[in-house]
């Protein structure tokens, strides 16, 4: 294998690459979000995976045995590094490694500085680490040990060894082993920048290779992976891998390459790799099959095209890993502002004033309603306020209907109540007046309804800014009090609204104004009633031809003195009586037998008994009609005013005190530090976000120079 390693852009930009993947493994994101160009060895079990990368690095250092060896991603850095010109050959103490020399160590990224010079420690490290988050069971952890080598006898290379394959349980393993081992590679091989290095053992059957099948799976068309044939010194004599190097069985873009390794004799026996790559050489160069193709054969040859697939492959990814390192430092550079930016302490007293003026600012403007987030399908903000005002209250007050309670029963009742002793000689004033009053307070109930569904709203607006605003994610205190703060000054707001309503309706009902120019005047309603009736009354009869009197008119010249007991018309509280007890004097026989007219005494309760009659009729439809017109227009006034009362008390108040209080309440020296306690999760999230931060401008410097 030739030693003097390419030198000028091919090395530099895999070690870009390296350092970038070093970035990000220190943030333990493990570039989850930018795909970093790298190749992963994929194959079954015991297919020979752990031999070709230490043939391509050209030392033992990898653990080896029965079952599952290799149980957590390696990403192996290879880096090529000519040994310095004038340096005196030196030694290294105590080494158990006969190879053990100055120019070749390997680093382990979660012990920095620390250089291994003896390979067998590499591997005993590997094993440790791997048993420290995975067990001493055969568990598997998708998290990879990264791995750098320093020699001059590799090229720069960076590889990806994974678990292999495996089908069926042993022993202590998880049932799902195979399940979580697939998993795992499918998350490394599935993203595009990765080329895939399958690893097949050449005596089985090609069709039957797991890592093929897998490959296949993420790279249907063959253009990202790379097939290593192991085991060709097995095979079966006369049989060879031709047909398979041509492309004729399977075809791969980046085609196949054979190798031999070391059998398990030779490792145990501790054979040279540097013995074993002779040996691989000399069979190549004497088989027959392969003979003619000696130069396209071998682990020298794999590494060679390793490192050119890598090296085009980085160039073409690398404008996009620019792009995706630039935008994601733009997204994080955002949360972090979000958070408080990296500092984070800040002055207390400031964050205060300026989330009261954020917070006060806001809510004028939802209420004002000049928002710039204006969302297409529902109402918000003082938009909902202006629905409860003329939607709910004013259909609230409309549907108010003042005879659904008052019958016309009952007003004949008020009528004769309201006269006192004395029959009224025009429609009773006082009735329309009592019944009014009693009318007008009904409208008190929408209108304190109306202050309560405002009140909610202006507790649904503190939801939506205490959401909103990001500071109230970082300090939840600061969150609890304002909102506490708040939804005391609504509260205290609502007693002088609610007073100003009920007043609004007293006033109302403490004067009947019926000199309003919008009310119909008592004359009007009576003429209206009186047409209205007589166009439905039958014309009076002359005389009765029956009972053979004359009419009561001709009696007493032309006039009727209405003294006479008359069984058809009923008197003046005719109403209040059955018929068959008419009210009237009941003649009973007196001590000489001659009749005798006998006053009863009034009943305890006297209530109307029949329908309204004639005259009792027109004065309660007067009534009513009276009755109509002053409520209307005590209805047309409530809609009118009791909106302006609750935006003058409640809504324009809060607007123009809510920052007064918030200042009085929260802006005070011996409260402000409690108030300003980040939540666990914000102090936790920003760690994280400045370290992704970090390691993306890092990234970004790295990448810039290219």
């Amino acid at each position: 294998m030739s030693t003097s390693g390419p030198t000028g852009l091919g090395s530099e930009i895999v070690t870009l690459i390296n350092k970038l993947q070093d970035v990000f493994a220190a943030v333990g994101s493990s570039a989850s979000q930018i795909d970093l160009p790298q190749i992963c060895v994929l194959g079954s079990q015991s297919s020979g995976k752990s031999s070709v990368l230490e043939n391509i690095v050209g030392r033992d250092f990898l653990p080896r045995g029965q079952g599952i060896v290799t149980r957590r991603p390696l990403v192996l850095q290879l880096i090529h590094r000519d040994p310095p010109a004038n340096q005196k050959p030196q030694t290294l103490k105590e080494s158990g490694d006969a190879n053990a020399n100055p120019d070749e160590w390997g680093e382990f990224l979660h012990l920095p500085g620390q250089k291994f010079y003896d390979f067998n420690k590499i591997r005993e490290e590997i094993v440790r680490d791997t048993e420290a988050k995975t067990g001493k069971n055969a568990g598997i952890s998708p998290q990879p040990i990264n791995l750098r080598i320093f020699s001059p006898k590799v090229l720069t290379l960076t590889l990806v060894d994974l678990p292999g394959l495996t089908k069926v349980p042993v022993g202590d393993q998880p049932k799902d082993i195979e399940k979580q081992i697939r998993d795992m590679l499918m998350k490394y091989i599935s993203k595009p920048a990765c080329i895939i290095l399958a690893v097949s053992p050449a005596n089985v059957d090609l069709a039957n290779s797991d890592g093929l099948k897998m490959a296949r799976e993420v790279d249907p068309e063959g253009t990202r992976t790379i097939g290593v044939l192991t085991k060709i010194d097995l095979m079966d004599a006369g049989t060879d891998v031709v047909d398979i190097l041509a492309g004729r069985i399977i075809p791969l873009r980046l085609g196949y390459v054979p190798v031999v390794n070391r059998g398990q004799r030779d490792i145990d026996s501790s054979k040279a790799i540097s013995q074993a790559l002779e040996a691989e050489r000399e069979y190549f160069e004497n088989h027959p099959s392969y003979k003619g193709k000696a130069q396209y054969c071998g682990t020298p040859f794999l590494t060679r095209k390793l490192n050119m697939i890598l090296m085009h492959h980085i160039r073409a990814t690398l404008p996009d890993i620019k792009a995706r390192i630039t935008s994601q430092l733009q997204k994080y550079n955002a949360e972090l502002m979000q958070l408080g930016g990296p500092l984070a302490d800040g002055n207390s007293g400031n964050i205060v004033l300026t989330v009261i003026t954020e917070f006060t600012n806001e809510f004028r403007t939802v209420i004002d309603g000049n928002t710039n987030d204006l969302s297409l399908n529902e109402l918000s903000g003082g938009a909902r306020i202006s629905f409860v005002f003329h939607e709910l209250f004013n259909n609230g007050v409309k549907n108010i209907d003042p005879f659904d309670q008052v019958k016309d029963g009952d007003i004949r009742t008020i009528l004769y109540n309201s006269s006192g002793s004395t029959p009224a000689l025009f429609v009773g004033t006082a009735a329309f007046e009592v019944i009014v009053k009693q009318q007008i307070k009904r409208l008190e109930e929408p209108g304190l309804k109306c202050c309560q569904l405002v009140y909610d709203e202006l507790i649904r607006i503190l939801g939506q800014l205490l959401n909103k605003i990001q500071a109230f994610r970082r300090y939840p205190a600061l969150r609890e009090r304002f909102n506490a703060v708040v939804v005391n000054f609504f509260k205290n707001a609502m007693n002088p609204t609610t007073k100003l309503v009920s007043d609004m309706v007293a006033m109302q009902a403490c004067y009947v104004n019926t000199t309003h120019p919008d009310f119909i005047s008592g004359h009007k309603a009576m003429s209206i009633c009186q047409d209205r009736l007589n166009a439905n009354k039958p014309q009076p009869p002359a005389a009765d031809s029956k009972s053979g009197k004359l009419a009561p008119g001709v009696i007493n010249n032309n006039k009727d003195l209405d003294v006479e007991a008359k069984k058809e018309e009923p008197s003046f509280f005719g109403s209040f009586f059955s018929s068959a007890k008419n009210g009237r004097t009941v003649k009973k026989a007196g001590p000489g037998g001659a009749p005798v007219s006998v006053m009863e005494a009034p009943p305890a309760v006297i209530k109307p008994q029949t329908a309204l009659n004639e005259r009792e009729t027109l004065e309660t439809e007067v009534i009513k009609l009276l009755i109509h017109s002053y409520y209307n227009i005590v209805k047309r006034e409530m809609i009118d005013m009791v909106p302006k009362a609750i935006t003058l008390t409640l809504v324009n108040h809060s607007k123009e005190n809510l920052q007064r209080e918030l200042l009085q309440e929260l802006y005070k020296a011996e409260v402000l530090d409690d108030l300003l306690k980040e939540s666990e999760y914000v102090v936790n999230r920003r760690k994280e976000v400045i370290g992704m931060v970090q390691a993306l401008n890092k990234a970004e410097e790295i990448v810039a120079g290219v």
